[in-house]
């Protein structure tokens, strides 16, 4: 599995496991990344007239010095470019002594139109903003309009956050190394590293495992083995049963959204809870799905003795206030109260800002023993709502911030946006990276809400259903593309879920 994330102190653990280890000493990994973005700058422009390579004073620096000289040898004609002083001894100062090019000073700096140029200057590990020739630097590309083969990672970009820091440079393609980085996938440094290459340089699985990541990519691999496939002798109730709440007669739309995506995902039953006054209304557009008046705590409790079902909605389409929370209340204390087969609660939009002025009552709620699973799906303005002290906190990434969010609410966390983090309370995270803007479209989060549920309810583990939940979504919304409106989205998924059916099969 190759979807981990190193974080730059992770990243540096690594190269000290992998150094100590053996059979490449530190310069050995180093010329090995340096091989890796020369060829990768040969491959992509072998026509390339005048290649500037930009070094700064530390490893990444280093690899600039390898990519020069291997450049030179292959007969480009490079212009190498120092920042910085070389610490005596290091593994850089020995990549500069074996590079057959004289550097010039940084602040010397200038290209020609139609130069590429490689930035080795900082990479992952920058933490301070770019400034002085740098900065500089990052101008003159700029408005040369040059395309930037970044060594790791953009220089400028923050490789824990993706933040940039004072300006940096956009690239055209970045090479980085053993594993990705969280500034890779979180915005905006997704948008500056351009294509990622990820290039082996001899960091193996094992010293990954060392270091013990928590934070992936969102990818099927590592939630693929527990994706429910119905068995030969599956029937309806066995495929699990999701609930969804729905709002008033203006507002009914939301909720059958998430019903009829809870369907397409494989729950083999789904059903809409109306209030009384909303009946005609969902009964007029339902065929599939059921319908069942629920109006109060009572109606939900005698329901869920009645149908036992699996998962929940709350939220879509609801309405804010007491109503809303005492539905969740009374869900989160089901699972412990009696046996009543329910497994998850996914608390979204509206469910979301009815706690805004009471946040404690549902996170105690959710950490009582037995307390079904909580899955909250907030966009950037609810999270703000119901963690005003975590959204505030300028030290902490979009990363950081759903992570200290699902340990203070002992819930798995879906921070949505076009680089939606998923975490859980145990420390696990994922970054999603396979995000698409046709998804901006009102609706599309009330069918994400509906595919955790339905995901949930056929007995996937929440973390786990979470991810599989945000990966398809928005791989149904990529392969649409444009023109995608909430509506088509659960029918998009059939493809996706058909290839994920398939392999998981093929798997087991």
């Amino acid at each position: 599995m190759r979807n981990e994330l190193l974080s730059p102190s992770e990243m540096a653990e690594a190269d000290r496991l992998a150094i100590a280890q053996g059979p490449l000493d530190g310069y050995g990994l180093m010329r090995r990344a340096g091989e890796a973005v020369a060829a990768v700058l040969l491959a992509r422009y072998p026509a390339a007239a005048r290649v500037h390579v930009l070094c700064g004073p530390g490893n990444n620096g280093g690899d600039g010095y390898v990519v020069a000289s291997l450049l030179r040898k292959s007969g480009v004609d490079v212009a190498l470019w120092r920042s910085g002083e070389l610490r005596a001894g290091s593994d850089a100062a020995l990549a500069a002594a074996d590079c057959p090019l004289e550097p010039r000073p940084l602040s010397a700096f200038a290209a020609e139109p139609g130069s590429l140029v490689i930035d080795a200057l900082y990479g992952a590990g920058l933490s301070k903003a770019l400034s002085g020739d740098a900065a500089r630097a990052v101008q003159v590309v700029t408005d040369l309009g040059l395309p930037v083969v970044a060594v790791d990672l953009p220089s400028g970009v923050s490789g824990e956050s993706g933040a940039i820091l004072g300006s940096a440079f956009r690239a055209v393609v970045t090479v980085t190394f053993a594993r990705k980085k969280p500034g890779h996938l979180l915005l905006p440094g997704r948008e500056m590293s351009g294509e990622i290459v990820l290039a082996d340089i001899g960091i193996g699985d094992d010293i990954i495992a060392r270091v013990a990541p928590r934070s992936f990519e969102n990818a099927p691999a590592p939630w693929l083995p527990v994706f429910p496939v119905p068995a030969v002798d599956a029937h309806k109730y066995k495929r699990g049963h999701v609930s969804v709440f729905s709002g008033g007669p203006a507002a009914t739309g939301a909720a059958r959204l998430s019903a009829l995506a809870a369907a397409r995902s494989g729950a083999g039953a789904v059903t809409v809870l109306s209030p009384a006054n909303a009946m005609q209304v969902n009964a007029a557009h339902l065929t599939s799905i059921m319908l069942r008046k629920v109006d109060a705590v009572a109606d939900l409790g005698a329901f869920l003795a009645d149908r036992r079902p699996s998962s929940f909605v709350l939220g879509p389409g609801f309405g804010i206030g007491e109503k809303a929370r005492d539905f969740a209340v009374a869900l989160l204390g089901a699972g412990h109260a009696q046996d009543t087969g329910v497994e998850g609660l996914v608390l979204d939009a509206d469910g979301i800002t009815s706690f805004r002025d009471e946040p404690e009552t549902l996170f105690q709620a959710a950490r009582k023993s037995g307390a079904p699973a909580l899955v909250m799906t907030p966009h950037e303005g609810e999270f703000g709502r119901l963690f005003p002290e975590i959204a505030g906190d300028k030290a902490l990434s979009k990363l950081g911030k759903a992570r200290a969010a699902a340990a203070r609410a002992n819930a798995v966390i879906v921070y949505k946006g076009a680089d939606t983090v998923i975490a859980a309370p145990d420390g696990r995270a994922a970054i999603n990276g396979n995000g698409a803007p046709w998804l901006a479209t009102a609706g599309s989060g009330d069918v994400l809400a509906g595919i955790i549920a339905g995901l949930l309810a056929q007995g996937m583990p929440a973390f786990e259903a979470a991810c599989a939940a945000v990966w398809i979504h928005a791989e149904a919304g990529s392969r649409f593309g444009p023109g995608l409106i909430a509506e088509d989205l659960p029918l998009a998924m059939v493809p996706v879920l058909h290839a994920l059916v398939e392999n998981g099969m093929a798997a087991r």
